[in-house]
């Protein structure tokens, strides 16, 4: 087993990973906001997230994941009162297009999926305890945390404060490095808004807030890896340090992971630009749920994604290579026994996977392994010199890649379909394709090509394609 090795924001640098607790990881995720639709920038960092986890099981580890919802923040609260409509309401619907989305890409559920508007008591406690620490303050019917009072403050973000007005505040729940202020904890209610009765006081939780307590009341006082995008790693990570850890007195996060932005053809993505993507967005231009998700984790996590027409192209055209490699190892008939270079090539293959990902999950090292191996698989067979042995051996490597992966599952048109997307798919089983194939080879054979080729457009017209191979055999696969 290769030591994993992941990048930590904290530290700046590569920090051998070990759990606290043996066997055991705890993690927390930073998930939407959910006051519209996730965009793909959201989801490179969500498929991040779900291939650490995959891999971080593979390894052998029993997750304990939570993932929050965030149901209450300053464009929720005011859209919700603009619709003339309670919160939950606003948000519910964003809510199951998240988790119907997160399915459309295969990402693995946490253990723990929660809303921060279930967890408002929990808030509420913690900010006693902050209180009766002496770190908060009260202004305007609101409670401030004072970063002044807690010296480690930019310990993440590497901010410099030496030119902070003290005690100078913000409420905004977003905000940049030059604006770094004491920060709301609690939120004194607006005419129209939203609020809650509370031992505090009426009103709603700032935004920082609701991860600290939800992430310990689920995973405890101190967390094994805490994830999200690095444009959370200010303000928002760097407050939930200040708050948790003025609040326990002990470290609340071992290994902090933040994963790139995506950029759209070079560009930001912007809705002023025309480039703002959402994963429905792509489903109804007619791109697959597989080929979105190899493209969002084909590039290592701390390097900007180039998200392009052609890397789309690329993307889906990677998939198929992977899919009609476990194809030919199901269907093709092949001599009997193994080959000890094939085993010994399938071998250093799934390490040198291995390897890439336990590299700070150098997804580019380990789809080289893979891919590499694709090609010589195929050149073996080939070349008439791979055996049945081998092919059971390689679809099980291959179903270990995909336990990481998650692309082999061919069901990328019944995603679209319930998407309401349009599909090019044939309604014929896989039976009734493999009966037409071998009508055609019977034509061919008594040289009736027109049948054959009649055959073939007739396939290809209910979106089947075909591959006829050197060895006589013929392939067949959906558009």
């Amino acid at each position: 087993m290769n030591e994993i090795r992941l990048y930590n924001t904290l530290t700046n640098k590569l920090d051998t990973f070990q759990p606290l607790h043996k066997g055991e990881v705890r993690m927390y995720t930073c998930g939407p906001t959910v006051y519209d639709f996730a965009h793909i920038g959201n989801f490179r960092t969500f498929v991040f997230q779900d291939i650490l986890r995959r891999f971080l099981r593979a390894r052998g580890y029993r997750m304990m994941q939570v993932m929050n919802l965030t149901d209450v923040d300053d464009r929720i609260i005011q859209n919700a009162a603009a619709a003339g409509i309670t919160i939950r309401e606003y948000t519910e619907k964003y809510v199951q297009a998240f988790l119907e989305d997160m399915q459309a890409l295969h990402l693995e559920s946490p253990e723990e999926v929660v809303r921060a508007t279930d967890h408002i008591e929990d808030m509420v406690s913690l900010i006693e305890r902050l209180q009766k620490k002496g770190f908060t303050y009260r202004s305007d019917g609101s409670i401030y945390f004072s970063i002044a009072k807690f010296p480690k403050y930019g310990r993440l973000s590497k901010i410099d404060l030496s030119g902070m007005q003290a005690g100078a505040r913000v409420d905004l729940d977003r905000y940049e490095k030059a604006d770094a202020r004491d920060f709301a904890l609690w939120k004194s209610p607006k005419p129209g808004e939203h609020f809650w009765e509370t031992r505090i006081g009426s009103g709603r939780p700032g935004w920082h807030i609701e991860c600290s307590a939800m992430a310990m009341k689920y995973l405890g006082d101190t967390i094994d890896i805490h994830t999200g995008g690095v444009d959370l790693a200010f303000p928002h990570h760097e407050n939930e340090i200040a708050q948790s850890e003025a609040a326990t007195g002990r470290t609340f996060v071992r290994l902090w992971l933040h994963a790139e932005h995506l950029i759209i053809e070079g560009e930001k993505m912007s809705k002023s630009l025309g480039n703002f993507f959402t994963l429905r967005d792509l489903f109804a231009k007619g791109h697959k749920p597989s080929t979105v998700r190899y493209l969002l984790l084909s590039v290592p996590y701390r390097r900007q994604l180039n998200f392009t027409r052609d890397s789309l192209k690329q993307a889906e055209s990677s998939v198929e290579r992977l899919r009609n490699l476990v194809v030919r190892l199901k269907n093709e008939q092949f001599p009997a026994g193994s080959s000890p270079e094939m085993q010994k090539r399938s071998e250093k293959a799934e390490n040198d996977f291995d390897r890439g990902l336990a590299d700070d999950l150098n997804t580019a090292v380990a789809l080289a392994a893979v891919f590499d191996l694709v090609r010589d698989v195929n050149t073996a067979m080939d070349r008439g010199m791979f055996h049945q042995q081998d092919a059971m051996r390689l679809l099980a490597a291959m179903a270990r890649f995909d336990g990481v992966l998650g692309v082999l599952a061919d069901d990328d048109s019944d995603t679209l379909k319930k998407f309401g997307a349009i599909v090019v798919r044939t309604d014929m089983t896989p039976e009734q394709v493999e009966m037409l194939i071998e009508e055609r080879n019977v034509a061919k054979k008594r040289r009736d090509f027109k049948r054959a080729d009649a055959i073939r457009q007739q396939l290809a017209n209910s979106g089947i394609i075909l591959e006829d191979r050197k060895d006589g055999t013929t392939l067949w696969k959906h558009k």
